[in-house]
Parts: structure tokens; sequence; C-alpha cells
């Protein structure tokens, strides 16, 4: 993964590095099956790599929630194919460019109609901040993500998505700010008993004054499995900021819980560390795969 040259020359990025896979390599628990969809219900068993830190389900387990939060990174495989999956959460902010405090709801659906196209839809139905407007919403966007090339083990899974915003909301933005589109290439794989999971987004972000600037951005999430029921995950991330001439750049530590093979909970801090970087962010919520299938025609 490529970040920006200033933060390679200030060396965050290879401090940060060490310390997510010294810790990650320190973990002595061996790979559980958290959240990987297996396909069985909807046809012979897909091989794709895992997501949060687990193997492929066997297929005897049926179809199981694939979740993208709370890390910033989103999967490259897709959800069980005819399940509807919920992804649902808060998130409370502090210091960012645009407010002093934040908290949002923030709700994201995905829906896979085949084995290689996903429509989601995204959405903050609720925010709050400190600054005006105090209250509103943070606006919808909706996208589709389609499979390039399944994967399997160590051979990374590639897809790509776009989105598109069809409402905004008029709330203040986070460090990452807002796109009227985005483009991703996602990669997902499993290498030595971790999982991992990287973005690369190009944006199309836009200010009051209509003014419209290109962002960059890449992503990168390791996670790995805590006994039976449990991940933890560790990311680094990094944006281009064209309005304010900067960037963000941060890093995001979650854990998870497995309820159950359709119901996963979460939570997670981000800590920003660029002077424009949000500081502190805290994030709880949850991934539910509605278990009963739609049948397309």
């Amino acid at each position: 993964m490529r970040l920006s040259r200033r933060v390679l020359q200030r060396g965050v990025i290879s401090e940060w590095a060490i310390v997510l896979i010294a810790i990650a390599s320190a973990l002595p628990f061996s790979i559980r099956a958290f959240s990987q969809p297996d396909g069985k219900a909807g046809g012979p068993p897909v091989q794709t790599s895992g997501a949060k830190g687990g193997e492929a389900a066997p297929a005897e387990d049926g179809p199981a929630a694939n979740p993208g939060r709370p890390t910033v990174s989103t999967p490259a495989t897709l959800t069980p194919m005819g399940y509807l999956q919920f992804e649902s959460g808060l998130l409370a902010a502090w210091h960012s460019p645009e407010f002093g405090s934040q908290t949002n709801f923030n709700e994201v659906i995905k829906f896979a109609v085949s084995r290689r196209i996903e429509l989601l839809a995204a959405s903050e139905p609720f925010v709050h901040s400190n600054t005006e407007p105090r209250n509103g919403d943070g606006g919808v966007s909706l996208g589709v993500q389609g499979v390039l090339w399944p994967g399997e083990g160590a051979r990374p899974t590639v897809s790509a998505s776009y989105f598109h915003e069809v409402q905004n909301g008029g709330t203040p933005d986070l460090d990452m700010g807002s796109a009227t589109n985005s483009a991703i290439l996602l990669f997902s794989a499993d290498v030595k008993g971790f999982h991992y999971d990287t973005n690369y987004l190009f944006n199309e972000v836009d200010s009051d004054a209509d003014a419209r600037r290109a962002q960059f951005g890449q992503t990168l999430s390791v996670s790995h499995g805590v006994g039976k029921r449990f991940g933890v995950s560790g990311e680094l991330w990094d944006f281009t900021q064209p309005f304010l001439r900067n960037y963000a750049f941060g890093n995001l530590w979650a854990v998870n819980y497995n309820a159950s093979k359709d119901l996963v909970f979460d939570a997670a801090f981000d800590r920003g560390l660029t002077s424009t970087s949000t500081r502190w962010e805290i994030l709880a919520g949850f991934t539910y795969l509605l278990p009963r299938r739609i049948h397309l025609p």
C-alpha cells in the first residue's frame, strides 16, 4: 500500500506498521470462522477470502454475516447472495476541522444479487454537532460492488465499487469529507493466519462554493481471530484533503464479538495523527444478516 509522500517522509507509516504487525504476530490464538458466507443457500459453496479475522465458513454452517464495519476498509468479498445485511452503528467524534464534537448514527444496507454483484445503500439518518446546523442528517449514497477476480487463501479477491451521493445532508463532515462520486478498488485475502482488507479510493468532493476537487485515499486493515467468538483488527488509513491542502492520516483498533453466524457486535476507537485529522473517534454497532433469503425472479 502506497501512502502520501508527506506521511512517508515523516516516518509515521513505518512506525505504526511495525507496531501493528508486532501486536498481531504476538497473538497466540488460532483462526476461527467468523463471518464468511459459504453460498449454501444460493447454490454450491463459493471459496472466497474470509472477512474481519476468519477463514471461509464450512458449507454446513449456512450463510453468515460479512461485516464491513467498524473499519474504514471494506471487504472485497460480498455478502451471501439473496440475503439482506444491515450494518448499524453509532460514531462519536471530537476535534475535527469542521466541528468540536459530533455524534451520528450510520447505516449501510447490502444485498448481493449474484455471486459477483452487490448493491449498497449508505446513510446517516441523524447527526448532532456542536456547530451549525446542530441537528440534521448526513445524506444518502447508493452504490454497487462487483467481484473482478474471486480469490482463495493467500490469492486475493479483487473487487471494484462505485458510489454516488443522491442526497446531501448538509451537516459538518469528518476529516475525510463526503464524496459526491467515489470509485474504490478493493483487495481481501488471508495470509499466514491473518486476514487483510485494503482499499484504494478515488473520490470527487465539493465545497459550499460549488468547487470540485479530486481526493485520494488508501486503507489497510489486518484482523485476527481470538478464541471461538472474538476478533481484533488494526488499521491504517490516509486521505488527501484538497480544500485544506493537507492530508488526514490515522489508525483504528477494533474488537468484534460473533454472537452467532448472522449477528456480529463491534467496538472501536480511531486516532487521527495529523493536525487536520479528527483527533478521536469512538465507534460501536453491529452487523446483522437477515436469515430469510429473498428469492429473486
